[in-house]
């Protein structure tokens, strides 16, 4: 089957050529991969794996820092 797509949002075009460039494949075959990427996604991921073991333990260490107050129970709130 051959589809002519025209009027691309600038993103789309962005990520078939950045796809085509780093995978030294044709234009043809990025968007392709693209769209059977964009149908193997789960419809909802929970779990974060995605991000595990992309901090260093500083920047991990000032996520926990900025969420310290908000991890608080204050039981006047539960009364």
């Amino acid at each position: 089957m051959t589809i002519s797509l025209r009027n691309l949002p600038a993103e789309v075009e962005k990520a078939i050529l950045e796809t085509s460039h780093r995978e030294g494949i044709s234009l043809n075959k990025a968007t392709i991969r693209l769209l059977q990427a964009s149908l193997s996604k789960p419809a909802r991921n929970s779990d974060f794996e995605e991000f595990y073991g992309t901090w260093s333990s500083v920047e991990s260490a000032a996520f926990d820092a900025a969420l310290a107050e908000m991890r608080q129970v204050n039981p006047a709130d539960w009364e």
